[in-house]
């Protein structure tokens, strides 16, 4: 029996925390966030919303799917997607409503058709409550409705769709470097422990605590988009609950994770905002011919605008992608002694903060980097590393 001491809130989110970063190098930020949705998954049911993990690498060898049997361990329910086939998937998560650990994420949605479409439907509806994925079934191929409201963790390389990214919080995983090291994670030798954990979560998800945290309603970090409120209510409720260091450091971490480079919308008109918004700000300008500002987009190394649709981008085509955000040229403008057609700094402004704001914890350059120097980003090393890279 769990003593009542061991089941405050407070005390099973650091126990989450610790049981995380013995086995595997992430930062403080996702250690944060993915402790709160540990506790999450033992009290779905409080929530209308659920926000996804997208587990991400730029190679092999970066511990996502070490990340995910170390979360299989203590989430509710898990089930992990390995061998099973697109009815038997769909069916599991309409009746038993599981923490989803779906690995290689981008190898499903390459292979077998039916398996990609099931995966892609859970994924589309499965964020809010009451969420459903129609399919044909049985001998009569009947439509049949399935529930698919679960929490869920997604590991693969590469992008996912943007209907799924939307719902997602991204933990960006790299290798570790040589100096940096975690316990290795055998079966037989963490079996008890997280047993324990699971436990001790399994005894504080009560009736009387779910009812408290579904008629909770946080307050959110004002740079969080609608949808990413959405989906971020139900850990905040948690955190809120949990008191201590706990709501402001989920707070904190949220907007840190949400304005990574992997979690921005990496739209072709999102990165030509964000690069136009760096010319105006290098140069200290407040308005720009049209010509000179296609040039100036032009010579931004590793950018499309040199190449973009087959021809360098020139004040024609940056008119005609500017136009889908209701920005035009200003007509004639004048800049020391000369006259020509531009753009003025003010005519962005609203776009920049619709599509690509500032967040409190960082400053978004022209690639969308953001450069953090908020101390959730040290690892355990006590290094601080840009989300970025």
């Amino acid at each position: 029996m769990i003593e009542q001491s061991q089941l405050s809130t407070e005390n099973l989110l650091n126990k989450c925390r610790e049981w995380l970063r013995k086995y595997v190098m992430i930062n403080r930020a996702q250690e944060t966030v993915l402790a709160v949705w540990i506790v999450h998954t033992w009290a779905i049911e409080a929530a209308d919303y659920t926000p996804y993990l997208h587990i991400t690498a730029p190679e092999k060898g970066c511990g996502r799917s070490r990340l995910l049997e170390v979360l299989e361990s203590v989430v509710s329910k898990p089930c992990k997607t390995g061998g099973m086939t697109a009815p038997a998937l769909v069916r599991t998560v309409d009746k038993e409503k599981p923490t989803l650990l779906l690995d290689e994420i981008d190898v499903v949605f390459q292979g077998n058709k039916e398996m990609a479409e099931v995966v892609r439907g859970i994924l589309n509806e499965g964020f809010r409550r009451g969420g459903n994925f129609p399919k044909c079934s049985g001998a009569n191929f009947d439509l049949q409705e399935f529930r698919v409201f679960c929490a869920k963790a997604i590991a693969g390389i590469g992008e996912i769709p943007d209907t799924v990214a939307s719902r997602s919080i991204v933990i960006s995983m790299r290798r570790k470097g040589a100096s940096q090291t975690v316990q290795r994670f055998r079966e037989r030798e963490v079996k008890s422990p997280a047993n324990e954990i699971e436990r001790a979560l399994e005894e504080w998800a009560t009736a009387v605590i779910v009812e408290e945290l579904r008629n909770a309603r946080p307050l959110f970090p004002e740079c969080l988009t609608d949808r990413q409120q959405d989906i971020s209510e139900s850990l905040l409720a948690i955190a809120d609950y949990a008191g201590g260091e706990w709501p402001m450091e989920t707070r904190t971490a949220l907007e840190i994770l949400f304005s990574s480079t992997e979690s921005r919308d990496n739209s072709i008109g999102v990165q030509l905002l964000l690069d136009i918004r760096d010319v105006f700000e290098e140069g200290s300008i407040s308005k720009i011919f049209s010509a000179d500002l296609a040039s100036a987009l032009c010579e931004m190394e590793g950018h499309p605008w040199a190449d973009f649709k087959g021809s360098e981008m020139d004040a024609q085509s940056l008119a005609r992608e500017l136009k889908k955000y209701h920005i035009t040229p200003h007509g004639t403008i004048r800049i020391g002694t000369d006259t020509r057609k531009g753009y003025e700094r003010d005519a962005f402004i609203q776009s920049w903060d619709s599509y690509c704001p500032r967040v409190a914890n960082g400053v978004t350059g022209v690639t969308g980097v953001t450069i953090v120097t908020n101390p959730l980003l040290r690892q355990d090393s006590h290094e601080t590393h840009d989300l970025s890279q």
